[in-house]
């Protein structure tokens, strides 16, 4: 959870640092099957850098550069999760919280929720990898609008574009991501895991893909304890009992 309601969760460097580490964490731990990410208030989900930050984070350009290097960090480490991982948005998502919830696998928001990209607005260099991630997601013409333009979209504009997987109402959204993330966690983690690392390969340039690097986890499904089960419990017609091994 994004907890700088105060400042409708805008981060700071601490913050993306912090969010690093606790994502990092997640991902070493077997009994996390699937992670959602989410601002506090319910009004935000992240609205950007906190720009009352911007004389003591990022005056200089040194300390931009380290600024950006860790804004980058966290946004690998995301994206690079072993694990699937879910953007709940509720309110405003602009900026680097965009930039968060495009790092994410699946992202759901509420029809009160704004998107938007204003570093064109604020005179700020914004990153080659953000731009590709926005890219790969809504096509070249809206990403060339979104970072243009800098204004700010819809809930309703977002889904047209493919900025979010669907809209679901704001007294329902959190029940709705809870299922979804349980349905997931209540699937085979091996075969999970290894289509997360198929789209981990495919997101990266062609020339840096190597299919051969997804083998390993392929494989180890079909030798898995699971793998029986999830036969087993097909042709018994019941629910698999999958505990990742």
């Amino acid at each position: 959870v994004f907890n700088n309601p105060q400042r409708r969760n805008a981060m700071s460097l601490e913050m993306w640092e912090t969010t690093s580490r606790t994502l990092e964490s997640f991902d070493k731990n077997p009994e996390v099957r699937v992670i959602v990410l989410s601002g506090a208030g319910g009004k935000a989900f992240v609205s950007g850098a906190d720009i009352s930050k911007f004389e003591s984070e990022r005056s200089s350009v040194e300390q931009t550069l380290h600024y950006n290097e860790v804004t980058a960090d966290t946004s690998r480490v995301l994206q690079g999760s072993s694990k699937p991982t879910i953007g709940m948005i509720q309110g405003f998502c602009m900026g680097g919280g965009l930039a968060i919830s495009l790092c994410c696998d699946m992202r759901y928001c509420t029809p009160e929720s704004v998107f938007g990209l204003p570093a064109a607005k604020l005179g700020v260099g914004y990153g080659f990898e953000g731009i590709r991630r926005l890219l790969e997601i809504t096509s070249p013409s809206y990403a060339r609008e979104i970072c243009f333009t800098g204004r700010r979209y819809t809930a309703e504009e977002a889904l047209h574009m493919q900025l979010v997987n669907r809209i679901v109402p704001d007294s329902e959204i959190e029940g709705f991501v809870h299922e979804t993330a349980t349905t997931i966690a209540e699937n085979a983690p091996l075969t999970v895991g290894s289509l997360k690392q198929i789209f981990i390969e495919l997101a990266k340039n062609p020339t840096e893909r190597n299919p051969d690097r997804c083998k390993p986890f392929i494989e180890k499904c079909f030798t898995s304890q699971d793998y029986i089960e999830g036969r087993k419990a097909f042709l018994e017609k019941r629910k698999a009992q999958f505990k990742g091994k």
